[in-house]
Parts: C-alpha cells; sequence; structure tokens
C-alpha cells in the first residue's frame, strides 16, 4: 500500500534507472569529462613520448672451481664465495675505480657539469646490478656458480663497454684479493712458526736443565737407584761383619796381651801357637766366603805371616835370654801394635760405613722424590707435546700455504672468468612505454569520473521537477521551459569559447611541462623500469 503523504513525482523518480540518472549527468558534464580525460591522457602520451630510452647491459661470469684435487693441495683463501664478492663488490665499486670509469667514457655528464663527480658515482652505483647464479646445496658442487653483472644507461654502446668494464675489474680484483689473502696468510703463519719454534727451543732447554738439575731422580732412573741402593746395602753388611770379626780380633789380642803380661815365657809358644792357629781358622774361613782380593783376606794373610815371622825371631833370641829369665816383652809389642791395627782397621771400617750410609740417603732420597720429579717432568713433557704438536700443525699449514700461494701465482685456484661478455642491446629496457599508456588511460578516466563526481557535488541547482519534488514535501505547481533568448545564447557561446581556449592553454601548459619534465630525466626512466631491473 503506498503512502498518501507521499508526491507521485517521488515515486516515478524512485523508478528512474541507474543508466538515465547517468544519461543525465552526462549530458551535463561530458565537457569536463572529456576535458580532464584530455588534459590527463596528453600529460601521460606526452611523458611516455618523451622519456628517454633506459638500455640494460650484463655479463655472465663464471667461478671456476679449484682446478687441484683439494687433497692434494688445500686452498689458502677458504672464505664463502658470498663474502669474498662482498668484498670484491666492495673494491670494484669503490670512489676510485667508479670516477675512473665515470672519467672515462663520460657518464652523467648532466651530474658532473653541476657538481663534484660523487653524485655520478652515486648514481652509477644505483645503476650496477648483482645477480647470483648457484645450483642446489645438496649437490655435491653447492652454492655459487656464477654471477650476473648487469649496468643500466642511455647509450647501448657505451653501457655495454661499461659492463664488460666491470666484469674485468671483478676478474681482476679476485685475482689479486685471493694472491693478497694467499700471500698474507702465508706471511702470518711464517709469523706464528717462528713464535712457536722459539717457544719450543725454549721448552727443550727447560726439559734439559730439569734432567740437569735432578740427575739420579728421574723417573727412568729408579731401577738403576733401586739396584744401587741394594749393592750398597751389600757393602754395609759387609762392612758390618768386618767390623765385628775387627772387634772381636781386638778382644782377642787384648786377652792375649793379658795373659802374655801375667805368665812366664815358657807358656808364651804355646800361646802363640794358639792364637796362629786361630788366626789361619778365620782365615780359611774367609776364603770359603770371599776370593783372595778382599781386603779382609789379604789383611789377615799379612797378619799370619807377620806373626809367624815374630814367633821364629822369639824362637832364635831365646837362647841369649835364658841367662835372664824368661821375658815376654817383645810378644807383648807385637800383640800392642797388632791391636793398634786393628784399631786403625775399625776405624777406616767406621768411616767407610758413614760413606756408605751417606750414600745409601742420597739414593733414598732420589727414590722417594722420583714420584714428585715424574710428575713435574709429565707437566713438562705435555707443554712440550703440545707445543710440538702445534709445530707441526703449523708447519704443514704453513707448506700448504706456500703451495697454495704458488698456485694462485699460477692462476691455479677458485678464479672468476667472463663467460658471456656484454653487447649492446637492440632495444631499450625502459621505459615500459605500453604499460605506462595503459595507467594513463586508466588514471585519465579516474580523474575525469572524479571532476564530474566534483562538479556534481558543488552543484547545488535542481535539474528536473522529480529532483525537486524528491527534495523537498512542498508541492510544485507548475515548471517553466528553458526560454530560448537570443542574446543568453551569445553568452552561452562565448562562455562555451573562453572555456575551451582555457582548456586548450591548459592542455598545452601541461603538455608542454609534462615533455620538459619527461624529456632526458633518465631518472624518471629508471623510477618508472624499477630499481634493481
Amino acid at each position: 500500500m503506498s503512502d498518501p503523504f507521499m508526491p507521485e513525482s517521488q515515486a516515478s523518480m524512485k523508478t528512474r534507472s541507474v543508466i538515465e540518472v547517468a544519461f543525465d549527468i552526462w549530458s551535463r558534464r561530458k565537457w569536463v569529462a572529456l576535458a580532464v580525460f584530455v588534459l590527463v591522457a596528453s600529460i601521460v602520451v606526452s611523458v611516455a613520448r618523451f622519456l628517454p630510452n633506459v638500455y640494460r647491459s650484463t655479463a655472465t661470469v663464471l667461478v671456476e672451481r679449484y682446478q687441484i684435487s683439494e687433497s692434494f693441495a688445500r686452498p689458502a683463501v677458504t672464505i664463502e664465495l658470498e663474502t669474498r664478492l662482498q668484498t670484491v663488490s666492495q673494491e670494484v665499486l669503490s670512489r676510485a675505480r667508479l670516477a675512473e670509469l665515470v672519467t672515462r667514457f663520460d657518464l652523467y655528464p648532466e651530474v658532473t657539469r653541476r657538481g663534484p663527480v660523487e653524485g655520478a658515482v652515486e648514481r652509477m652505483r644505483k645503476d650496477i646490478h648483482l645477480e647470483l647464479k648457484s645450483v642446489e646445496q645438496g649437490s655435491a658442487r653447492g652454492g655459487t656458480i656464477a654471477f650476473i653483472l648487469g649496468y643500466r644507461g642511455r647509450d647501448p654502446q657505451v653501457v655495454a663497454a661499461v659492463t664488460n668494464a666491470l666484469a674485468s675489474f671483478y676478474v681482476e680484483e679476485n685475482s689479486q684479493l685471493r694472491e693478497r689473502q694467499a700471500v698474507n696468510t702465508t706471511q702470518v703463519l711464517h709469523a706464528q712458526l717462528d713464535d712457536v719454534k722459539k717457544r719450543l727451543a725454549a721448552q727443550e732447554s727447560r726439559i734439559r736443565d730439569f734432567r740437569a738439575q735432578h740427575t739420579g731422580e728421574l723417573p727412568e732412573q729408579v731401577p738403576v737407584n733401586l739396584a744401587t741402593l741394594e749393592r750398597l746395602s751389600t757393602r754395609l753388611q759387609l762392612n758390618n761383619d768386618a767390623n765385628m770379626r775387627a772387634l772381636e780380633r781386638r778382644t782377642n789380642l787384648m786377652k792375649q796381651l793379658a795373659e802374655v803380661e801375667a805368665t812366664s815365657t815358657a807358656a808364651a809358644p804355646d800361646t802363640k801357637q794358639a792364637q796362629l792357629a786361630k788366626m789361619k781358622r778365620e782365615l780359611r774361613e774367609l776364603r770359603a766366603r770371599f776370593t783372595e782380593r778382599y781386603p779382609d783376606v789379604s789383611r789377615l794373610k799379612a797378619e799370619i805371616a807377620a806373626f809367624e815371622e815374630t814367633m821364629a825371631e822369639a824362637g832364635e833370641a831365646e837362647a841369649a835370654t835364658t841367662e835372664r829369665g824368661p821375658s815376654s816383652r817383645p810378644l807383648a809389642t807385637q800383640l800392642r801394635a797388632a791391636i793398634e791395627e786393628v784399631n786403625a782397621e775399625v776405624a777406616a771400617l767406621k768411616t767407610e760405613e758413614g760413606r756408605v750410609r751417606g750414600e745409601i740417603a742420597t739414593y733414598q732420597r732420589r727414590t722417594e722424590s722420583a714420584p714428585q720429579r715424574e710428575k713435574e717432568f709429565q707437566e713438562l713433557a705435555r707443554d712440550y707435546d703440545a707445543i710440538k704438536e702445534l709445530y707441526t700443525s703449523l708447519l704443514r699449514k704453513y707448506e700448504d700455504a706456500q703451495l697454495a700461494g704458488s698456485m694462485e701465482q699460477q692462476q691455479k685456484g677458485e678464479q672468476f672468468r667472463i663467460l658471456d661478455p656484454a653487447i649492446p642491446s637492440n632495444k631499450p629496457s625502459a621505459p615500459n612505454r605500453v604499460r605506462i599508456l595503459a595507467f594513463g588511460i586508466i588514471a585519465a578516466l579516474g580523474a575525469a569520473a572524479a571532476a564530474v563526481a566534483l562538479a556534481e557535488h558543488l552543484d547545488t541547482t535542481f535539474h528536473t521537477v522529480d529532483h525537486l519534488r524528491a527534495m523537498t514535501n512542498l508541492p510544485v505547481l507548475t515548471s517553466i521551459p528553458l526560454l530560448d533568448i537570443a542574446g543568453d545564447r551569445w553568452r552561452e557561446r562565448r562562455r562555451f569559447v573562453l572555456v575551451a581556449v582555457a582548456v586548450l592553454l591548459a592542455l598545452g601548459v601541461a603538455t608542454g611541462a609534462s615533455r620538459h619534465l619527461a624529456e632526458g630525466n633518465y631518472l624518471l626512466a629508471a623510477a618508472l623500469a624499477g630499481g634493481g631491473s
């Protein structure tokens, strides 16, 4: 059921289609839309027409791997290729190198005329592009195998020449970098080798001094010390035995002396015979245990001979002493002399005992200190082995570095080789004029639509009765049609001409300005081409 208060014309307004509304707007705003569309389109066409061509050339540089088996000669330069490429790029893209190319090929004259060469160098860095080519890392020879060096500019011949010059710079700088690194590696290893060699000699000197200072206390000398201790213990035991016998003999001699002095001379021969028999018995016992060269055997033999000689002299003098009566003085004198000899022997044995005991103490001290000396020696030996191992490792690395340096000088190491040199491009890489025109048409249509929408928004008049009835509840009594008056027609034509002239002037100014902006604007062309292309 319809609203009784809604005007009939408003209901009919809602029934109008979008196409009819758009047709009405087009009939009113077609000249605005056409003017804006033509203005924007002409600007875009002018820019696309007068933008300078940008040419791009590329050179492919192959990374040739080590030409000799790494098991035979290890490379002196072990830096990753990507890292080395960054280092080489820093050298190649340095101010001095690029300034040389700018001067040689007269690049970016519009920049060099206005200011220093640094501006041209920065522009050139932006125009150089490096792209790495690699294989799957899971393969046996994974990693970067080549890289593409690109450069863009205005003149295709110059662009190709600059690209080839840059590629040559990369090849030369890589070779020089590897040679420098190989030489530096050899020098560093040589310095380290000399330092470790001095440390090794100093450690050897410390070991020699330790051996000289602790002779007899070293671990390998313990068996000799133990054998010497056993021999000294045997000597001490023999010394003690000889001392006991000497003391016993002295006791017997002292008893004999006492008996001689107390008894008559008649009993003396019997006493002498008994003493001689006892001495010969002791001699037999010693001979059974020792050789003839043993000191006690030689000494006892001498005592027996002296005693027998004394007894013989005593027998000859017996007749001469008969008148004076028996006398024991000669025998007593001999006994006292024998006792003195025994005392001297005991003193000698005591001296020898002290010396043997001192030697035993010395060897015991050496044996007891052997574990501590072994610990100290192991520390010295461990340090020596570590330094020697380091020296051997550095020596092997130094020899490898020398061989690798020789290989680098002979160009047998990993090298860069220009696989595909740059050639002049037949067609520009930028700008893409078709894309610019397509975007321009879309932008012109959008600008025209926006201009129409803005004009409609700013227009506050009612163009139809239905529109008026839709906006107010007041009844519309009648509508007066447009009156065709000659003066109004003339003013309308005049306004149209003025607007057309203004549009044409704006079109000319915009076209000229866009041409001035685009003509020779290499930066704009490069920007439209993309920063890295």
